[in-house]
């Protein structure tokens, strides 16, 4: 919950319109405490931290936790979620909105498991059939879920929210230009190749964030001798995140294409190296190719050796090519930032 952007501004959003809004996740074993919100905050504590034995406990406290709250509007973010507020609001006779962040049926946890991806396409349709209202975060995911159930999708995209810049700086970052990467350490994110990239290079590269590859990718940056250039830091809260990424100098958002829910996302980190000015290498994704016909603010760049090294060494060569994606990132985040997109979800919930 403390590391959320996107349900951090949603919430701050609708309370800010005069919402008596309550966000609620669960307490994992190495959660740290909650920074205050000017909404309200509540986490589930549950015995089993992952796995299918998690998501049923999960479920169950969620449901018997909601059956007992007084509320007018429900909102469920993924699948994962969404029984339990389903089954309340029938129940309550309340209206149920659905957040979905990712084609959830698709990742690549779920694709290869044909048993587990047929269950989780049937609460997606069950999902559909029973919200209200149904909103996610890119155009690409709203077309392909109205094709598939043929119901209005609304478009609230992970921008951010533009603030006067700071160079403070509490987290040991290199001296050198370098290479950031923020974000989800999971499968397909297209870090191991990165890390196969750097090899004979002086290039530096600083990774924020957790997930599932933590482990994998601190002993590949071992395996390779790349300890002096490769620097994970780890979880940051996102009021600090903004001043690491201020003072890199090229941003890296390049995923292997696992599958529909990859090739038609929209990652956070996107629009935030574009708040920061920060020219990247991105996806060569349709939503990313849609929004760069507007503003050039990246490389475009496929998932492969050959590309991420040759655009790495064009931006830290050429100087004018940086410029220029850089003054393109400033034009562009004037249009790409939350309190023009703010709107959207105001006329979702009003």
């Amino acid at each position: 919950m403390n590391y959320d952007q996107r349900m951090n501004r949603i919430c701050s959003t609708l309370t800010d319109a005069g919402a008596d809004v309550w966000l609620i996740g669960r307490l994992r074993n190495d959660s740290i405490a909650l920074t205050d919100k000017p909404y309200q905050q509540k986490r589930l504590n549950c015995i089993f931290q992952s796995g299918k034995l998690f998501y049923v406990e999960f479920n169950i406290r969620l449901f018997f936790y909601l059956i007992f709250q007084s509320f007018d509007k429900l909102c469920s973010i993924d699948l994962d979620t969404v029984l339990p507020g389903l089954a309340v609001c029938k129940l309550k006779n309340k209206k149920h909105f659905y957040d979905a962040h990712e084609l959830f049926p698709f990742v690549p946890e779920v694709i290869n498991r044909p048993s587990v991806q047929k269950f989780w396409m049937w609460v997606e349709k069950l999902t559909f059939k029973h919200s209200n209202s149904v909103y996610t975060v890119g155009g690409a995911i709203a077309d392909w879920f109205q094709n598939q159930y043929n119901k209005q999708v609304a478009v609230v995209r992970n921008m951010p929210i533009i603030t006067e810049s700071t160079d403070f700086c509490d987290i040991d970052l290199p001296d050198e230009p370098f290479i950031l990467y923020q974000g989800a350490l999971n499968e397909g994110r297209g870090l191991e190749i990165l890390l196969n990239v750097l090899v004979d290079t002086s290039y530096h590269l600083v990774i924020v964030g957790e997930g599932d590859l933590s482990a994998l990718l601190k002993t590949r940056t071992k395996e390779l001798n790349l300890e002096s250039q490769v620097h994970f830091v780890g979880f940051v809260v996102p009021s600090k995140l903004p001043s690491i990424t201020k003072r890199a100098f090229v941003g890296y958002n390049v995923s292997e294409n696992l599958g529909l829910s990859y090739y038609y996302s929209l990652n956070n980190k996107f629009f935030d190296y574009v708040a920061a000015e920060l020219p990247s290498l991105v996806n060569n994704f349709p939503e990313y190719t849609k929004l760069m016909a507007d503003f050039q603010v990246g490389l475009p760049t496929e998932y492969n050796k050959i590309s991420i090294r040759n655009n790495l060494d064009l931006i830290y060569s050429n100087n004018l090519t940086h410029q220029v994606l850089k003054e393109q990132c400033k034009l562009a985040k004037q249009v790409w930032n939350w309190k023009m997109e703010s709107q959207r979800i105001i006329e979702i919930y009003f």
